[in-house]
């Protein structure tokens, strides 16, 4: 066998190596997310809301009867702001969780990260994040100059 040949074999298992390793990696923060929970706290102490893996409300609690002296606007306010600031916290945790595996490889730099599903992700917490704040792939780097070069 050939010197180039046995360097193509050697990289070759590098990078399937690599790819077995963003597998793992990719499975393990899927089962992380599925048993993930995140809880908000109004800022009155009202309000307690929990969400779960996609952002969903699992679980609303009013805390220590305070609720009973608000009027139903305040209420309300409460309830929606603290789910928004749960799905928030949620959706900050995930994109921490799988960002990582967005980066090019650092063992194969010709190896691009994932390009992740973020609506598929986060579910409805998706929309809670600035478009700027999640990792985006060659693809739509790609789309937005393409798009940039029409007139």
């Amino acid at each position: 066998m050939s010197e180039e040949s046995e360097r193509l074999e050697q990289r070759l298992a590098r990078a399937t190596a690599e790819l077995e390793s963003v597998q793992s990696a990719a499975a393990d923060a899927e089962r992380q997310l599925s048993a993930f929970t995140s809880s908000a706290f109004s800022a009155d102490g009202s309000v307690e809301v929990s969400v779960g893996g996609q952002g969903e409300v699992t679980e609303v609690k009013f805390l220590d009867g305070k609720y009973r002296s608000m009027t139903a606007s305040q209420l309300s306010d409460a309830v929606l702001g603290t789910i928004q600031e749960a799905r928030s916290h949620h959706s900050r945790m995930v994109r921490d969780l799988f960002e990582p595996l967005t980066r090019p490889s650092a063992v194969m730099p010709e190896l691009p990260g994932l390009e992740l599903d973020w609506d598929r992700i986060l579910g409805p917490a998706a929309d809670t994040l600035p478009e700027e704040s999640c990792p985006r792939g060659a693809n739509d780097r790609l789309r937005d100059e393409i798009d940039g070069d029409e007139v």
